[in-house]
């Protein structure tokens, strides 16, 4: 799957993936609105539609789950409701919302959304009680009613160990963060993966890791890649993947750089090996074969970003070389 990056040419965008050969779409809650693009993009039909992630803590279960069923409607079923919990200063200082024990309410969320849809599908009297959201009425004018193709699966996008083991534990799949590694992921993320799995009971749980693509032979293409790492290693959340490589210290003086606004001096503190680590870096071939390494045993779908357009035709090209 690649990305949509906002409304004004989803359309146009998403046929030109189709005929790349990508089998699906997905959107981030960036400077446009996670949901939109998708919309528009369902017109194209023979893809899959999946917000890589919607903020979910800001957004009320009930809207979530309308935006959820209109979507697989659109889609025919090719819908994946991507959730994220974002940061605290993010949800509390961007969006006014509550963000007190995230697992928790991360948790609750999906049950609050699976109790609507059940009361949708099947009439039954909606009566969700829990901490944080609480669902005691749906009268028939509000219930868009059964969907032909049922609900839509829920991911979470998950970093951390607890929250990491909760998706697994209760949802129906994990969006790997695109900040990650292949040590990380096999090291860390999987045996989350599996320990929530084993709490539940089940077998059957999908892992989409989300990977930084970023093309070209000269070190001047990966000037912008560079600086998008940056970004992220300078956010503590994401020190775990950098202490994984014994690269805390890094996380350490980027993050004091964006305290003092100096972000594009922070791009020159990604040397070659990081960049290389955590994000695929050359030709199409080079890139298919970091991605096969990462996700080989663990995933048969994949997400491609990048910190800037990524031009059809080398999207095309890297599919080819994965197929």
């Amino acid at each position: 799957m690649t990305a949509l990056a906002g409304p004004t040419d989803a359309i146009e965008r998403a046929h030109a993936l189709r005929e790349a050969g990508a089998a699906g779409v997905f959107t981030f809650e960036g400077p446009h609105d996670v949901f939109t693009p998708l919309t528009l993009a369902s017109t194209v039909g023979g893809l899959d539609l999946m917000t890589n992630v919607a903020i979910a803590f800001p957004r009320n279960p009930i809207h979530l789950a309308h935006q959820a069923i209109d979507h697989q409607l659109l889609s025919q079923g090719r819908f994946v409701l991507g959730l994220g919990t974002q940061i605290r200063t993010q949800i509390e200082k961007r969006f006014g919302a509550d963000f007190d024990r995230p697992v928790d309410r991360m948790v609750e969320l999906i049950a609050a959304l699976r109790a609507i849809f059940a009361t949708w599908s099947t009439g039954e009297r909606l009566n969700f009680r829990g901490e944080f959201y609480t669902h005691r009425l749906m009268t028939p004018t509000f219930s868009p009613g059964a969907n032909p193709y049922g609900p839509p699966p829920i991911y979470v996008g998950a970093l951390g160990p607890r929250l990491t083991r909760a998706t697994a534990e209760h949802a129906d799949g994990l969006l790997v963060m695109p900040f990650g590694t292949t040590k990380f992921l096999r090291e860390h993320t999987m045996s989350a993966v599996r320990a929530g799995l084993a709490a539940s009971g089940r077998t059957e749980f999908n892992v989409v890791p989300e990977i930084i693509v970023s093309p070209g032979l000269d070190d001047s293409d990966h000037a912008g890649t560079r600086q998008l790492l940056a970004f992220y290693g300078s956010t503590p959340a994401y020190r775990p993947v950098l202490e994984t490589h014994g690269w805390g210290d890094l996380q350490t003086d980027l993050h004091a750089l964006s305290k003092q606004g100096r972000w594009q001096e922070m791009g020159s503190l990604i040397d070659d090996d990081v960049l290389r680590t955590i994000a695929a870096v050359g030709s199409p071939k080079d890139i298919a074969a970091h991605i096969r390494e990462r996700a080989e045993g663990i995933a048969d779908t994949v997400c491609m970003y990048s910190g800037g357009p990524l031009p059809v035709q080398i999207q095309a090209e890297i599919i080819d070389e994965l197929r």
